[in-house]
């Protein structure tokens, strides 16, 4: 269930809300929006109809609203308002300006990172993504460098003044990561990695949580709540493709998950065409496919020489590609009410 308290509620008015809820052996989580203050409880498993009512006589509170979904944080229920999950260097996701992430799929040497985040900057582009650890369907295939690659990262994007987005596979490797990354993302193979999830959400960064390779969206979501609950309320969910029976792309792209998601949660939702479809001719399209449907935001692969990329190769725009891509989106993203990020000049 969820507390909605009155308008401008006093801070002592929601810790009383918040100490009954633990004197009661229940969970809360507090989200703070413009006006309303709206406390979760998580936990309650019967005589639902005795807790709303001692809620409900409670100074501050203005109504005590029971959430049918599996998933109680992350939906429209819990929170009217959508999230807007902000980073440092000022890019945003949920807000009328995309987020743009561009970058490799694997992060393969210190020149290769720089020279992909001074061109994508420059075409509007305001995270720099590349993998440093690589979940490979092959134990012999590049399985990243490490942390030598997050750094290469860091240097990159703080020359340039992108924040970065890169993928945690293991708990141990949570700290780690996060020293260099401005987002963490939780890759398709790992979202239902339960354990993982937790440790991310613990670390209280910012995450992007990718869908899994046939996960369903109400599947999905309860990914997302195992972070929220965990900790991290900055969460933005990515769509790159499900399986499917057909060949002639890598996945199925489901660009339908997109206004879907948006009348179910309030977290952003953004597109990762790259991995949607394997096919670098099918990027462009799928990209002003997706900011027309409402994403708020991309995610896609660029390497300087794709032809000789370590990983993902096949899907990866080239830097001119990228450039064209971003000039011709702008005119969509403006007739659905959405800006670009401004391009930038890198040093």
């Amino acid at each position: 269930m969820i507390i909605v308290m009155r308008p401008h509620a006093s801070d002592e008015e929601i810790e009383a809300v918040t100490a009954l809820i633990a004197a009661m052996r229940l969970a809360s989580h507090v989200s703070r929006g413009s006006e309303r203050t709206i406390v979760g409880v998580v936990g309650v498993s019967e005589d639902k109809e005795t807790l709303l009512a001692q809620f409900a006589q409670l100074d501050g509170v203005e109504s005590v609203v029971p959430i049918s979904r599996s998933y109680k944080l992350v939906s429209r229920e819990a929170r009217s308002e959508r999230t807007v999950v902000r980073l440092k260097n000022g890019a945003a996701f949920g807000s009328r300006e995309l987020a743009v992430c561009a970058g490799p799929c694997s992060v393969e040497s210190r020149e290769q990172i720089d020279a992909t985040a001074v061109a994508v900057v420059r075409a509007g582009a305001n995270l720099l993504r590349g993998g440093a650890f690589k979940p490979r369907t092959s134990p012999y295939a590049f399985q990243g460098l490490g942390e030598e690659g997050l750094k290469y990262l860091r240097e990159a994007a703080d020359r340039t003044g992108l924040a970065v987005v890169t993928e945690v596979l293991d708990t141990r490797d949570v700290a780690l990561v996060a020293r260099y990354a401005d987002m963490l993302q939780i890759g398709a193979r790992n979202m239902q990695n339960f354990g993982l999830l937790r440790e991310v959400g613990a670390a209280r960064k910012p995450v992007l949580l990718k869908r899994g390779l046939s996960a369903t969206i109400e599947e999905w979501l309860m990914a997302a709540e195992y972070v929220y609950a965990a900790g991290s309320h900055d969460i933005v969910l990515c769509e790159r493709g499900i399986r499917s029976f057909d060949p002639q792309t890598r996945n199925l792209l489901d660009l339908a998950a997109v206004p879907v998601l948006l009348s179910l949660t309030h977290l952003p939702v953004i597109v990762d065409p790259s991995h949607g479809t394997g096919v670098r001719s099918l990027v462009m399209p799928m990209s002003f496919a997706a900011v027309a449907a409402g994403a708020d935001g991309l995610l896609v692969e660029v390497h300087p020489n794709p032809a000789a990329a370590f990983s993902d190769g096949p899907q990866s725009l080239t830097l001119q590609n990228f450039s064209d891509l971003m000039a011709r989106l702008a005119p969509i993203a403006d007739a659905v009410g959405r800006s670009l990020p401004a391009p930038a000049l890198a040093a």
